[in-house]
């Protein structure tokens, strides 16, 4: 087996069972249910996530709505109380602005949306659409990047990155090298300062890995 697929197997695919990915998503939900124990009595807006991603969770909510710019679940069936909507989570659709929402999901998201003007909407947009969130988002100063499993990636040259991005056995080969820098440029990690600023009315929790914050997360409660 070759290094890239032991890693994937053993350490980055968040299906694989036996892997640290998947251990550490399922301690991430325990920390999501500690936060949200009625989550099957709520109606959740997940912002960025997939109806797959919902399928099979215990509990799963009473009714999830998707919003996400990929059509990745166009062919799935997303299952009883699951829908599916297209579209920007910095600027949702006018009629899903109308809905009313318990909590907002939000996992992996806000450190690609594309700069400071568009987190800060994304951020309004998740006050505005429920009276509780949660939003996490892979923590800065990690010590190794979350996406390419490669310590301190993230605070490396963009042209480095991009190389690497490229050549790491790890990572997703872009077939450009121009691929590779827009790859690179549309993943920002955020820092705690940031965080608050983008969420002040919200509790900040780590989620630890060996001692070290691994992400951050705006927890707030109806």
């Amino acid at each position: 087996m070759s290094i890239s697929r032991w890693v994937t197997a053993h350490i980055g695919d968040s299906c694989s069972s036996g892997s640290l990915a998947a251990k550490a998503r399922q301690r991430r939900w325990d920390l999501f249910l500690h936060h949200f124990p009625d989550l099957g009595d709520l109606r959740v807006l997940d912002l960025g996530g997939y109806a797959r991603g919902w399928a099979n969770v215990t509990p799963r909510p009473h009714e999830v709505v998707t919003l996400n710019l990929d059509r990745d679940d166009d062919d799935t069936d997303p299952g009883p109380g699951i829908e599916v909507v297209h579209g920007d989570a910095c600027s949702p659709p006018a009629w899903l602005m109308g809905e009313s929402f318990d909590l907002v999901y939000s996992n992996s998201l806000i450190e690609h949306v594309g700069g400071h003007a568009r987190r800060q909407q994304l951020g309004d947009v998740v006050r505005a659409l429920a009276p509780a969130h949660w939003v996490q988002v892979p923590y800065r100063y990690f010590p190794v990047e979350a996406h390419y499993l490669f310590p301190g990636f993230q605070f490396l040259p963009v042209r480095a990155r991009a190389e690497l991005a490229q050549r790491w056995p790890v990572s997703t080969r872009r077939s450009t090298p121009a691929d590779a820098v827009g790859d690179v440029l549309n993943t920002e990690f955020l820092s705690r300062t940031e965080m608050r600023h983008y969420f002040p009315t919200s509790k900040i929790v780590d989620e630890r890995f060996l001692g070290f914050t691994k992400s951050l997360i705006a927890v707030r409660h109806a």
